[in-house]
């Protein structure tokens, strides 16, 4: 059974940076597909960037791109998410996600993994 687990959320300015740490566990290779996603309040998942466990490949939505960095830490069994040039709009609480295999494409969707989270909470003050 995977499990997933965020930290790292919290309040920060604009133009502030968070960094993001899903740790892992419950598999014994890096075989799967990881990804980050976003919910605002009322408002379904928007999936922001994946990372494929086999090859290391990164994906990014063009919402976060160049913003957004995206990294595994095999000796930790944890992926980050860094988070640079923060805006207000990126408020929301931020879930990562599981699932076996390849990254199947970009941009992927929640319904591409079945292992998520309890989320992590960040807010962008002006």
């Amino acid at each position: 059974q995977i499990q997933l687990a965020e930290s790292g959320g919290g309040s920060v300015d604009v133009g502030g940076s968070l960094r993001l740490s899903c740790a892992t566990s419950g598999y014994t290779d890096w075989r799967h597909c990881i990804g980050w996603f976003r919910r605002y309040p009322g408002v379904g998942l928007e999936w922001l960037s994946a990372i494929d466990g086999i090859d290391g490949s990164t994906f990014y939505a063009d919402s976060v791109k160049g913003r957004f960095s995206i990294s595994q830490d095999n000796a930790e069994n944890t992926v980050h998410l860094q988070m640079v040039s923060l805006r207000s709009e990126d408020t929301a609480m931020y879930y990562c996600a599981a699932d076996p295999g390849r990254c199947a494409r970009s941009p992927l969707e929640s319904t591409d993994f079945g292992y998520w989270g309890q989320g992590t909470q960040v807010t962008v003050s002006s």
